[in-house]
């Protein structure tokens, strides 16, 4: 009942709510960005943290540092506050935290897969995984061969698996066949996930719809720059395309055409909210663009801490904190390689 959540939303919500704005305050600052840009060296950085959040979960960390260090730590915080929220959270919260997760699991799933392939060692592997995205049986995904065994040995009692339904094939997995499961699922787990919002109702279906169909848009344009040039046919490009979204259905039709970035480009720029995205990039250039689309994505997740009693905010605050690890483990790789004029290049402000 749209408007009326700020009657009920307190009996269960209000605590957790109250949770994630206060570590919302806690993100770093324009300010702080600027300090860590002007570091030289990781300890420094280290050092700048230890007055933020992440100063305790660093505090230990001996010299030298490595940047790898930084960011485990830094996602370990990240993962001890959803952990937090997942325990005191009762449905339908729960529920929607969890799915937050699932994206995670996606990832890691591919990652296993794509490392046995290339013969890298499991352990290796599962060091690299998202500690947000792990479940018991992740280390026997090393033993299949094919999408259907995959399935049948390991994903069937995961969250996962009615994504696979849409994926189980005989075919041997090869890096193009890997590339289409990733989507796949995606596209199945983000259909999913909107339908989950919609029956949610009130303000966090309004909130949520915004989120992911702009994630779901991004996703399609991402897949169609990528197959660019690729043996994917139309109809396969066609088929990873969500089925919502500003661009659904008839910028999807476009988009499963293009044959070059500047045909992506004039399909998109028919959409303001895309358009202003295009702006900033010149003509042939898609280098810049995932920064484009990642400071967009920043600036709505940040519009959703402006209206109250919705989960979105929840979702928001994941998506944020994980910009900003990204932009720390940028600034310390360039810090780190002694390529300090490239800064600036890749770090997405969020306030």
């Amino acid at each position: 009942m749209y408007g009326f959540e700020a009657m009920t939303f307190n009996i269960h919500g209000g605590y957790l709510e109250a949770i994630v704005r206060g570590h919302r305050s806690g993100l770093l600052t324009a300010a702080d960005y600027n300090n860590l840009c002007q570091c030289e060296t990781l300890d420094d950085i280290k050092m700048h943290l230890s007055a933020t959040e992440y100063g305790p979960y660093l505090q230990n960390e001996p010299s030298p540092l490595h940047t790898t260090t930084i960011v485990e730590k830094c996602t370990l915080k990240l993962v001890d506050e959803y952990k937090h929220m997942l325990c005191q959270a009762t449905e339908p919260l729960s529920t929607f935290l969890e799915y937050i997760t699932y994206g995670h699991m996606i990832d890691n799933v591919v990652l296993i897969v794509t490392g046995t392939l290339h013969e890298r060692d499991v352990q290796e592997l599962l060091e690299k995984c998202h500690p947000l995205g792990m479940f018991d049986s992740i280390a026997t995904l090393a033993v299949a061969q094919n999408m259907r065994e995959l399935y049948r040995l390991v994903l069937v009692d995961t969250p996962l698996a009615p994504y696979f339904s849409e994926c189980i094939t005989s075919e041997d997995l090869d890096d193009m066949n890997i590339e289409i499961m990733r989507n796949t699922l995606y596209k199945a787990y983000l259909e999913d996930f909107y339908k989950f919002c919609q029956k949610l109702g009130g303000a966090t279906a309004e909130i949520m719809s915004d989120l992911l169909a702009f994630e779901a848009d991004r996703r399609a344009v991402n897949i169609t720059i990528n197959s660019i040039g690729t043996e994917l046919t139309r109809d396969d490009r066609r088929k990873l395309y969500s089925s919502f979204g500003l661009l659904y259905p008839y910028g999807h039709e476009e988009l499963a055409v293009c044959e070059d970035i500047d045909q992506v480009r004039g399909a998109m720029e028919k959409y303001p909210p895309y358009q202003s995205i295009f702006a900033k990039l010149s003509y042939g250039e898609s280098q810049m663009l995932d920064k484009a689309f990642y400071e967009e994505e920043v600036k709505r997740l940040c519009l959703s801490f402006e209206q109250q009693f919705h989960y979105g905010v929840f979702f928001a605050y994941m998506r944020l904190r994980e910009q900003e690890i990204r932009n720390l483990m940028w600034i310390s790789e360039c810090v780190a390689q002694n390529q300090k004029t490239r800064v600036h290049d890749s770090v997405v402000f969020i306030f």
